[in-house]
């Protein structure tokens, strides 16, 4: 479909260049090429977790067992690249639309495991992936192509194929949300912040301004997809058309955090892949980047509504190392002028750098007055008695119950934010 520019949002063409600019693969300043190079071993890792117990049960217990034979039998069909690509964004598209339509109640549950649940869509997507890998094509395909029609699978299983805005009378409103992370520690682990775009995807909420309408997509967990400009590509030709966006990731124990600040810094935690990435956030145009952004949304009325069951904070905290100095200090007030960032509210991982990367964007297309920023979500935790990653169950009633109440709570705070927008 076409898009009409509000006339307060009309960019000429040196804007639209910057865009595509913007949307291009970011550079590999500030990163390692050990941090961000596509290897077989590094690509492989988060596949290689598939056959354990968890994911196998998961898969079973909501009946997305189905979709990587059929992917198999499909490919195995495909005559020619561009057969090829038709074959694995349809599936790849299906398996989105699925769990969203199981998420919100549509449709065959298959299985017990309950229908909120963002695990199997996250596991499905890697049994995909790995059939892709395995597969023996008829006919000759270069390195380009298979990673072309990787990257196919990707972006349609993340929903980001499928960001639709019909008519013109309903507010415009992008969240996005992550994978699970962390997972060698426990497969078990679900990521409320994917559950909630499955829950909010394409869904219409009625606020003080009107109806609104909410388009979601889900990230992955790899340093190397944000310094290939994941985030850029995904989000710029959205913004200029949206009434408000937010990202969304899993924070701290019991609350949400609506973050004031975004670092533009890289701690070095390890993620999907196993892969660690220290240093400054990696983007286009190095030179005329901030240390800083800040938040638009609008974060007095997100901590003095009642949204739910967890508090919600106005979390201005930050590390910087000062202004003509050389170690690290945390701010509880927000940065000092001339400082550098070690640390934005959100911490130092990629839910900080998608922030930052999400407000720098608003920022550098001309958008000043569009509300957006992060969202940290309540970490979501198993009951009591179930917190052996070994030996415990991979559901109970407590985990169920935390979900849901964060998914609600995240739906409630979108609805006061548009509320809010102007």
């Amino acid at each position: 479909m076409t898009y009409q520019l509000p006339t307060t949002t009309r960019i000429g063409l040196g804007g639209m260049a910057l865009l595509l600019a913007l949307a291009g693969p970011a550079p590999s300043a500030g990163a390692s090429a050990a941090d961000t190079a596509r290897t077989p071993t590094a690509t492989a890792v988060e596949e290689q977790r598939l056959d354990r117990a968890a994911p196998q049960e998961i898969l079973r217990r909501s009946g997305f067992d189905v979709f990587a034979p059929r992917f198999e039998r499909a490919l195995q069909g495909s005559r020619g690249y561009a057969q090829a690509e038709r074959t694995v964004t349809r599936h790849a598209s299906e398996l989105w639309r699925r769990a969203v339509h199981r998420a919100q109640g549509r449709g065959p549950a298959a299985g017990d495991l309950s229908r909120g649940d963002d695990r199997p869509l996250y596991w499905a997507r890697l049994a995909l992936s790995r059939e892709l890998r395995a597969w023996t094509p008829r006919f000759d395909l270069d390195d380009e192509q298979r990673g072309a029609l990787h990257t196919a699978l990707e972006t349609a299983s993340r929903g980001q194929q499928d960001v639709r805005f019909p008519g013109h009378r309903a507010k415009r409103v992008l969240v996005t949300g992550f994978d699970p992370f962390t997972l060698d520690r426990d497969t078990r682990i679900g990521n409320p912040s994917g559950a909630s775009a499955l829950a909010l995807d394409g869904t219409l909420v009625q606020t003080a301004q009107g109806p609104a309408r909410i388009e979601t997509v889900v990230f992955p967990v790899r340093w190397r997809d944000f310094t290939e400009g994941a985030v850029e590509r995904a989000l710029a030709r959205h913004l200029p058309h949206l009434d408000l966006f937010t990202t969304v990731s899993q924070g701290r124990q019991g609350r949400f955090d609506v973050e004031r600040t975004n670092g533009a810094w890289r701690g070095g935690f390890p993620d999907n892949e196993n892969v660690a990435s220290t240093g400054p956030v990696p983007v286009v145009d190095p030179g005329s980047q901030p240390q800083w952004t800040s938040t638009t949304l609008p974060y007095r009325r997100l901590t003095g509504a009642d949204t739910g069951r967890f508090p919600v904070y106005d979390n201005t905290e930050v590390t910087e190392i000062p202004a003509g100095g050389t170690r690290p200090v945390t701010r509880p007030d927000g940065p000092t002028p001339g400082s550098a960032s070690r640390a934005g509210g959100g911490g130092d991982y990629l839910s900080n750098e998608i922030a930052y990367r999400a407000t720098l964007l608003r920022d550098r297309l001309g958008l000043p007055n569009l509300p957006g920023g992060h969202l940290h979500t309540p970490v979501l935790q198993f009951g009591a008695e179930n917190t052996n990653p070994r030996t415990g169950a991979v559901t109970d009633p407590d985990f169920e119950r935390n979900r849901s109440d964060i998914v609600r709570q995240v739906r409630e705070l979108v609805k006061t934010a548009v509320s809010a927008a102007r």
